[in-house]
């Protein structure tokens, strides 16, 4: 199987499950279910899922086992990029090349429908259906608790709000890269590393979660890089946003080292995710998918 059918079939094993979810909670007000669902199924390439999936399936168990825990883990990221898109936060207009949820259906609406993804996602990761021990179940629980809140995700957003217009707030470059980091590890590559390291410990593989945690966190600060670099040079029709980083003076890699050494730094980082790969043991099927995964996510539309 080449990566693309396997993200594809990742994807309509998520969104399946998550209209299945979403249609048998019968007391769900519509115009709420309708915010909810516009922008869980707006688009995107499920690469989380995808990921989840092929650390999961590492050891040769079957992917379905775990689609409750993917799906809640693509929940989670909706939510976040609800409310990333408000004019309180980002003020993005598009997303996915769609009009965003609060242009849609207004704040109020959307600040509830990512409250309600998110909340909704841990109780659908409870109804997973694995033969994982119970204390696994748990521990990958707290693991997406922590990524994704105050330390995690929630703490990266907070951070990259507060340095808007960085240049006027700070002046130590050292001051500036140290802040930078913190963003894009918590911001993006701490989701990330969720996926597959929940992947990883449903399954039971003791042996590979020191490797998959390093190697999902350069993935993730891989991925992130890209995003900065993209933001500038990507035709944003493509794109599917308005590139707001530049418009917020957000603090990226291009801001603070240029347009070449961004694009330096991410491939540097892409080589320590390719060495943390190597030591990851299990069905070669599956490393080579994690292989050519990680080589999209630094060239994707280069």
């Amino acid at each position: 199987m080449d990566l693309q059918k396997y993200i594809d079939d990742s994807k309509k094993i998520v969104e399946s499950t998550f209209t299945k979810y979403i249609d048998k909670n019968k007391d769900l007000y519509p115009k709420l279910k309708e915010s909810m669902t516009y922008s869980f199924m707006a688009g995107g390439k499920r690469l989380r899922p995808a990921l989840m999936f092929l650390c999961y399936e590492l050891s040769g168990k079957d992917k379905k086992d775990i689609a409750a825990a993917a799906c809640s883990i693509e929940m989670i990221h909706s939510y976040s990029l609800i409310h990333d898109d408000l004019p309180a936060m980002d003020d993005d207009d598009l997303r996915r090349g769609k009009p965003t949820n609060h242009k849609v259906f207004g704040e109020g609406m959307a600040i509830l429908a990512g409250d309600a993804l998110l909340t909704d996602a841990f109780n659908l990761f409870l109804s997973i259906n694995n033969k994982a021990k119970n204390e696994n179940k748990i521990k990958a629980l707290q693991i997406l608790s922590l990524r994704a809140g105050s330390v995690g995700m929630v703490g990266g957003q907070a951070v990259d709000l507060e340095y808007e217009n960085f240049n006027l707030k700070i002046k130590s470059k050292k001051k500036m890269e140290k802040i930078l980091n913190y963003i894009h590890q918590h911001k993006t590559a701490d989701m990330i590393m969720a996926s597959c390291e929940i992947g990883s410990i449903l399954s039971g593989d003791i042996e590979n979660q020191k490797n998959i945690s390093l190697f999902a966190q350069k993935i993730g600060l891989c991925f992130q890089i890209v995003d900065d670099i993209l933001d500038v040079i990507a035709d944003k029709k493509k794109l599917g946003k308005s590139g707001s980083d530049s418009k917020n003076k957000k603090l990226t890699f291009v801001s603070l080292y240029g347009l070449q050494k961004a694009k330096d730094i991410a491939d540097k980082v892409y080589k320590e995710a390719f060495f943390a790969l190597k030591k990851i043991k299990g069905k070669r099927e599956k490393l080579d998918l994690l292989k050519e995964m990680t080589e999209f996510i630094l060239r994707r539309d280069f």
